[in-house]
């Protein structure tokens, strides 16, 4: 090789680096934002750019403007600048690069940064399908909802800097566009918390408020807690209700879940008592959207993993139909154990479910379908054979299917007595409804209490005639001889029964022109019977016998004929008397 060629190739080797550099092959700088890329609307942001310490300028440029964005000189120890936005609105919302300068050229572009401005529309809805409880290494789909119609949602994860997924937007039967993430597999080893938007494909940057938070709990194999209430499940707007959350296992926390909710309280645990671990949820006033479904769990402080959920508790709220049913028993409120006893609820409003629900039970109301009969809907609810625990007061309500935890107004309550249970027996049910069936056994007192009430009256009267006959007759005497045939017929046998029982009495006789005297005669006087007689005054009477005997509360007047004896003989004078005879 020829000293000119040696020499000519050498100045190459030197000149060539300095001419790449001025090229700008320098490296790309690094680009990112404090705290993050996605900025809600007036909030602060910090972007930094990073080069090489021979940087003494950079730039930040922005996406559709030709001027650089913004010129920082580094700060110390020389690598890199800082770009700050102290109140993000929507014109800084864009992508950007950054570069910067050295005394050897201008380095290459950055990769791009976008960043977001948040708050631009309504906040669509984030749920886990079917809930945000997961066993460990399994997957759950979330779904990201909103009436608006977005093109495309964003699922953001706690911690992460830039979205997890991004997808178009579905127009369901339901008229909400939706997007569905499938997430997983979920490891207890981190925190699963998202968080979605929606945005239109004309302003990328530009999204909507954010979702309400949601985390996703992985559930273990560790023992389940117990949920409970010291009320009744069914309960009354504006009343006040707690849930209870227990476990004998020493838990540090608790979640309570309602099925599609979309938020999970947590608890700090209580001890309530020694060896258990709990906490309370209070809910209340109660409104309609307090009607669900419960489950509880239990964790510890030092894990992400949950336990296994409890049993579900059902919250039912009522007064929230417009319908009231009707509660009736079969055959009746006091029955014996051992019977067949049916509680029959209806309504003339169309309910396509019926509760029954038992006044202090823990236990869940009963339901059943209704059934169409006669122009009402009704449901029977059976038991065969009633027990003596079975007894109590009763409700029943009515329900829809599309919202099973609403329910109607109470039916009035019904009392079930059962023979044999403890305690003495209260007094029957008013309600009205349930003298539908045939009450036999109230039918059976109420013959009995007649029944008896009539025996003491006859022998009442039985005991009145007693004493009066004992009064009326007195020993010795004898009847008195007949004198005429009209005596006999007063005097004779029969008339001497009759005599035993006679009282004092006066009788006028009723024609005007007679006047009437009585006079009574003892058993001195010839007349031993006590008879009572009646003279009469008149001195132009005919000479005919007149009496008046008076039979049973029955006044009969009675004229007899003088016998045939004595029709020779005029009497002296006429005789008037009456008897008083109780036969």
């Amino acid at each position: 090789m020829t000293p000119t060629l040696t020499t000519l190739l050498l100045l190459g080797l030197s000149v060539g680096p300095r001419t790449r550099a001025q090229a700008g092959a320098l490296p790309a700088p690094s680009l990112w934002a404090e705290p993050g890329s996605v900025v809600p609307w007036g909030s602060a942001v910090t972007i930094w750019c990073q080069g090489i310490l021979e940087a003494h300028e950079f730039h930040l440029d922005k996406d559709g403007h030709s001027m650089p964005w913004d010129r920082q000189r580094p700060l110390e120890p020389g690598n890199k600048a800082k770009f700050s936005i102290t109140y993000v609105r929507e014109q800084y919302a864009g992508r950007y690069h950054c570069s910067y300068q050295s005394s050897t050229g201008s380095s290459e572009r950055s990769d791009p940064l976008e960043l977001v401005v948040t708050g631009f529309h309504a906040e669509p809805t984030l749920s886990a399908l079917p809930n945000p409880m997961v066993t460990s290494g399994g997957k759950v789909t979330l779904q990201c909802t909103s009436w608006m119609g977005f093109h495309r949602f964003v699922l953001m994860k706690e911690g992460e800097p830039r979205p997890v997924w991004t997808l178009d937007s579905q127009e369901p039967t339901s008229r909400q566009f939706q997007a569905l993430f499938l997430v997983g597999p979920v490891t207890p080893r981190a925190r699963w918390t998202f968080r979605c938007h929606g945005f239109f494909n004309n302003t990328p940057q530009l999204w909507s408020q954010p979702s309400d938070p949601l985390e996703l709990l992985v559930s273990g194999v560790s023992r389940k807690p117990s949920l409970l209430t010291q009320q009744s499940p069914v309960v009354t707007p504006g009343q006040r209700l707690t849930l209870q959350c227990r476990s004998d296992v020493g838990y540090d926390r608790f979640a309570l879940y309602k099925e599609a909710a979309r938020d999970l309280p947590q608890h700090l645990s209580l001890q309530p008592q020694a060896g258990l671990s709990g906490a309370d949820f209070p809910l209340g006033p109660v409104s309609s959207s307090h009607g669900g479904r419960y489950t509880c769990y239990g964790g510890h402080n030092l894990s992400s993993e949950w336990s296994a959920p409890s049993d579900p508790l059902d919250i039912l709220v009522t007064g929230q139909l417009l319908s009231t049913p009707s509660l009736s028993v079969q055959p009746g409120p006091m029955v014996a154990s051992g019977e067949n006893v049916t509680l029959l609820c209806q309504s003339w409003s169309f309910v396509d479910t019926f509760l029954l629900s038992k006044e202090g039970a823990a236990d869940p109301p009963l339901r059943l379908r209704s059934k169409y009969r006669v122009g009402h809907y009704q449901a029977k609810f059976s038991m065969s054979p009633v027990t003596s625990a079975q007894g109590g007061t009763y409700r029943c309500y009515g329900s829809y299917s599309t919202s099973p935890h609403l329910l109607s107004h109470p039916s009035d309550p019904l009392e079930l007595q059962v023979s044999g249970s403890s305690g003495e027996p209260g007094p029957p049910a008013t309600d009205p409804s349930s003298t539908a069936g045939p009450n036999r056994y109230l039918y059976v007192l109420i013959g009995a209490a007649g029944a008896f009430v009539l025996l003491l009256c006859l022998l009442v009267v039985l005991l009145v005639r007693r004493r009066r006959q004992g009064k009326g007759r007195k020993p010795g005497a004898a009847d008195p001889e007949p004198q005429d045939r009209g005596l006999q017929d007063s005097s004779g046998p029969a008339a001497a029964t009759q005599e035993e029982t006679l009282s004092d009495a006066a009788v006028q006789d009723a024609q005007p022109e007679e006047g009437v005297e009585l006079d009574q005669r003892d058993a001195e006087d010839g007349d031993p019977q006590g008879t009572t007689y009646a003279q009469a005054a008149a001195s132009d009477a005919p000479p005919d016998v007149t009496y008046a005997q008076l039979n049973r509360l029955t006044l009969r007047r009675e004229t007899s004929a003088p016998h045939s004896s004595q029709a020779r003989k005029p009497p002296a004078e006429p005789s008037v008397y009456a008897a008083l005879a109780i036969r």
